[in-house]
């Protein structure tokens, strides 16, 4: 036979403070503000990760929350390579050249960078990809064009490297945003479909046979909010983001992404520097209620981390190169006021 518990559902207690550890799906009334609360999801929540031991910005990021990687930077270039346990960086073997703006894919025991440009002296773009074993660095087999700026993702043994720009020395010296795909099969490169655009600040997430290009900006003309999905083939058009965007940090797969940071605007250059993180689910771009705490572009993220935990680290700061780690995690719990409206 139902009870009249069974029927009325949960009881709610009323307290005069609330509970010092309450449990999921937990409701009461606070009878000293006169509210009824509740501990349940309150979405996504940035928080703040240990900071790096060399600031820097335009670094490159690998692998995940509990076991990310950050790789080289600057200004100017640096060999550091550091390693995150999920709460402290601690220094690792340094990549072999100083360089900044590498792209970046795979684990913290298994990652590989690639690209990137040495300064000083101005405009020495790289074309070289090295592995590292969680221990050590060796080399691995050149890209085809050598470029700084440039999207990475994918793992050691399967990368993906999009966009980019190269440099014509000659003065004065030519920039030029590439349309280029390249992929790694863990000795060499080979051609891949082409950009549908002229890009650099672009970024990448996913793997080589399914990945998320997003953003970028075009020398003399715009910042995009151009989102583009490849096959392992070609690039088709995908959800484009809210506002134009580029140089952020992105983590996740091309039909579940994460992309924080960034500067956008209508033309570059900007000052239009963002905090703003957004989430794609493989058709379109949701802004989130949480941004990080400090505004900034040429930050890095541990891009094999779900959409649901990952972090955001390094970067420009008010003084100079940030340390800064944050933590995105998703869900996230707290005690929320309950209405009835």
């Amino acid at each position: 036979m139902t009870t009249f518990k069974e029927i009325r559902g949960q009881l709610i207690r009323s307290v005069s403070s609330d509970p010092a550890n309450p449990q999921l799906g937990q409701i009461w009334y606070n009878n000293t503000i006169g509210s009824l609360k509740g501990y349940q999801s309150i979405g996504g929540a940035i928080s703040s990760g240990g900071n790096l031991n060399t600031g820097r910005r335009t670094l490159a990021g690998a692998g995940t929350q509990t076991a990310g990687i950050a790789i080289a930077g600057g200004p100017p270039s640096v060999t550091d390579v550091e390693e995150y346990d999920g709460s402290t960086w601690t220094s690792a073997t340094g990549i072999p050249t100083a360089t900044q703006q590498m792209a970046a894919g795979g684990t913290q025991a298994a990652a590989i960078a690639f690209g990137g440009q040495v300064v000083p002296p101005f405009g020495v773009v790289q074309n070289a990809t090295y592995e590292y074993s969680g221990g050590s660095w060796t080399s691995g087999g050149n890209m085809g064009t050598g470029r700084y700026n440039l999207a990475g993702c994918g793992t050691q043994t399967a990368s993906l490297a999009t966009g980019g720009t190269t440099v014509n020395p000659s003065p004065p010296p030519n920039f030029k945003g590439r349309n280029l795909t390249e992929e790694y099969g863990g000795t060499s490169w080979t051609a891949g479909g082409t950009y549908p655009i002229e890009v650099t600040g672009i970024r990448t997430a996913g793997t080589q046979t399914a990945a998320l290009g997003v953003g970028g900006s075009q020398f003399g003309a715009w910042i995009v909010s151009t989102v583009n999905e490849y096959n392992g083939a070609s690039w088709t058009s995908g959800g484009s983001m809210s506002q134009q965007n580029t140089e952020g940090g992105i983590s996740g797969i091309q039909t579940a992404a994460i992309y924080a940071g960034g500067f956008g605007g209508p033309a570059a250059p900007t000052s239009d520097v963002r905090n703003r993180i957004e989430i794609y689910n493989g058709t379109a771009w949701t802004t989130q209620p949480a941004t990080l705490t400090i505004a900034r572009s040429d930050l890095a993220a541990s891009n094999q981390g779900p959409t649901t935990q990952t972090m955001f680290f390094g970067g420009p700061s008010p003084t100079g190169s940030s340390q800064l780690t944050e933590e995105w995690n998703d869900p996230t719990f707290g005690v929320r006021t309950l209405t009835t409206s």
